[in-house]
């Protein structure tokens, strides 16, 4: 079986979305290929799926020989085709694995604007720090080129083997760590799928086969795929080498039966200087103790970076050489929204970082006082500032940033994260999670919106020549009761739990809503009668087809609430594939039509006195935040990181009315 297709994941196979997809090539026992441009890859292997350095918009071949070679073929390909495939959980795009446009490396070249006292590098992380030198700087490990006699070497196979066994334990144990920020748990699941990987395993026991020590043989079989990587053209797929030596470096420890040096006693404020340091280590560290990262490697696009701006870290990578000037400094001044490092700054240098560190630390604080801000308008009616979700481990971080709800829960990536159709009862028990966290702030589930290019297990999907104008959202749902109905009375069930409301996706008819009503009165009497606790939720539609929009009149009669899709309402009305780059300046938001379309849903709304919100990332863009407000809109959702600062600027707006 063979297929060929356009890949849509968002910036193609780098770390994550390669795991993904590995880890679904394994869930089938058929031997599967990945082709691109005549080079082809065991897509069961990271390390090559990620070597191919397959990007996004480019061409690939699946195919797979095996009882269920079909049905392998179909998933992956269906994987590829998937542009969320490429989101995280949190909603955001896999783009924070590479480097923002603000965290550009400096210009070495540019001599003028790098102060004679600064050492310039990568900008990795933005932000000012001052502070003590911890200088992190673990033996490095020499290969002993011991020679084997053939009768060692199968032996020698065997602690091969049980080192990887050990480090894949230690990664797991880090991974399921509660104290692990989401982001870095994803990118400890990326090394421990590196760490696994057939490929590192076996170019060593080619090695070892040929006479060398385990130790001396990983070391050479990583150097190779180093030196692989190190020619792919894309930057990200570049900096995954880094992965790789950091993985090839624990197996050698765990050979050695050590451990690398832990960062537990870095001081308050403490600025780490490294040659070179895992994301694993830095993962495992007192962050919340650490000031700053200077590193002699690396770069804005490796995962070191990632866990830096995650946690907010200043950071300036790949100084080079003079990573050793810096450890034997006793103070370091990071600037790592420019790029620059100074050792043992002199007065003048460390009163201008103070106060721009000063500055920072106002600007923060000015913005964490609205976390418990509640906007409201003049007559009392309260705006809303919600979180876009996917998944309860974001619960934490929506809540420290203040969000009054969630104006947003994925359930299809709760369906996307197993092999078979969850339970009504696992889906019961996500949904009062939520509700509960958040109450009494409204918490908007949208019932599950797949369609063809969304695969899920255990629906089967027809190929579909447009699937965006397919079968999918609220249109397969009705058609599948089977799959609706445990959803509906798991989303009743849970509405004990909290202030628990419902929208439904792709409404683009009436009599959509009223189907929805009739299956959840089915539903109220079966748990009625089963005994099950449970209550009612108000049920709202999605406004993102230009059929909803031209009846929202209709539609705001007999539904609780509209929610504003932003990204495919703009797809829809400016007729611009939102996947396709070609039409990609046709898909804005602001665009004259979009906005008449959402002025309209929200004077229908208006007039039948129901709420109207938007839950799509336009919902924080300053630029349209006043235009949403004088609309009348009630709830904006977003990314947590954005909660903030829209929360600031709808005081402002509203304390102006």
């Amino acid at each position: 079986m063979e297929r060929s297709t356009i890949v849509r994941v968002h910036e193609g196979l780098h770390a994550r979305p390669a795991t993904r997809f590995v880890k679904l090539a394994k869930s089938f026992e058929s031997t599967i290929e990945i082709r691109k441009s005549g080079k082809q890859a065991n897509a069961k292997s990271s390390v090559k799926v990620m070597l191919l350095g397959v990007k996004e918009n480019d061409e690939v071949t699946i195919s797979a020989e095996g009882a269920d070679a079909v049905e392998a073929v179909e998933m992956l390909i269906s994987y590829l085709e998937d542009s969320a495939a490429g989101i995280d959980e949190a909603g955001g795009t896999m783009a924070s694995d590479g480097a923002p446009s603000d965290a550009a490396p400096v210009d070495r070249e540019a001599a003028v604007s790098v102060p004679s006292n600064a050492v310039p590098g990568a900008a990795a992380s933005r932000g000012i720090a001052l502070g003590p030198v911890f200088a992190h700087f673990p033996p490095k490990i020499v290969p002993a080129e011991v020679s084997l006699a053939p009768a060692d070497r199968p032996k020698e196979k065997a602690r091969l083997a049980q080192a990887v066994t050990t480090v894949e334990r230690r990664l797991d144990a880090s991974i399921s760590d509660p104290g692990i920020a989401d982001t870095d748990r994803q990118i400890l699941q990326a090394l421990r799928d590196i760490a696994g990987d057939d490929e590192l395993k076996s170019a060593s026991e080619a090695i070892i086969d040929g006479g060398l020590d385990a130790v001396s043989a990983v070391i050479a079989a990583s150097t190779r795929l180093v030196d692989e990587f190190s020619k792919l053209e894309d930057a990200y797929l570049r900096a995954r080498a880094e992965d790789l030596q950091s993985v090839a470096r624990q197996i050698c420890l765990a050979l050695l039966g050590e451990e690398e040096v832990r960062l537990d006693d870095l001081a308050e404020g403490a600025i780490l200087v490294a040659s070179d340091i895992g994301a694993w280590d830095l993962a495992r560290a007192p962050l919340k103790r650490l000031g700053g990262i200077v590193c002699g490697h690396g770069g804005a696009t490796s995962h070191v970076a990632i866990i830096a701006r995650t946690h907010g870290i200043p950071a300036v990578l790949g100084i080079g050489d003079s990573v050793e000037q810096m450890r034997n400094a006793e103070q370091i001044g990071v600037d790592g929204t420019r790029g620059l490092v100074f050792a043992d700054p002199d007065a003048d240098t460390r009163v201008r970082l103070e106060e721009e560190i000063a500055a920072d630390e106002q600007e923060r604080a000015a913005l964490k006082a609205f976390r418990t801000a509640e906007p409201r308008r003049a007559d009392g009616q309260l705006i809303h500032i919600a979180a876009n979700l996917g998944s309860l481990d974001e619960i934490d971080v929506a809540l420290e940033a203040g969000a009054m709800g969630v104006g947003l829960f994925r359930t299809e990536l709760l369906f996307m994260r197993h092999m078979h159709l969850p339970s009504e009862d696992m889906q019961t028990e996500t949904y009062a999670k939520l509700a509960a966290a958040f109450a009494p702030h409204p918490v908007i589930i949208r019932t599950l919106d797949v369609g063809g290019d969304k695969p899920i297990a255990g629906i089967d999907f027809v190929e579909e020549d447009n699937p965006f104008l397919g079968w999918r959202g609220i249109r397969m749902c009705l058609d599948r009761p089977d799959i609706f109905k445990p959803q509906l009375r798991a989303l009743l069930r849970a509405a004990v739990s909290g202030n628990l409301k419902v929208m439904l996706p792709m409404v683009s008819r009436i009599e959509e809503l009223r189907l929805t009503r009739a299956l959840i009165d089915e539903c109220k009497a079966e748990l009625t009668q089963e005994g099950h606790a449970h209550s009612d939720f108000e049920l709202g539609v999605m406004i993102e087809t230009p059929a909803a929009v031209f009846s929202a009149p209709l539609l705001a009669r007999e539904a609780a609430f509209f929610s504003i899709g932003t990204n495919d309402l703009t797809q829809y009305v400016m007729a611009a594939d939102r996947l396709n780059p070609a039409v990609a300046a046709l898909n804005d938001a602001a665009h004259p039509a979009v906005m008449s379309a959402i002025a309209q849903a929200a004077a229908a709304a208006r007039e039948a006195g129901i709420e109207i919100g938007m839950c799509g990332e336009v919902a924080a863009r300053e630029d349209l935040v006043p235009r949403f407000l004088e609309m009348g809109l009630t709830e904006l959702s977003m990314s947590p990181a954005s909660i903030l600062s829209v929360k600031k600027q709808v005081c402002e707006l509203l304390e102006n009315e």
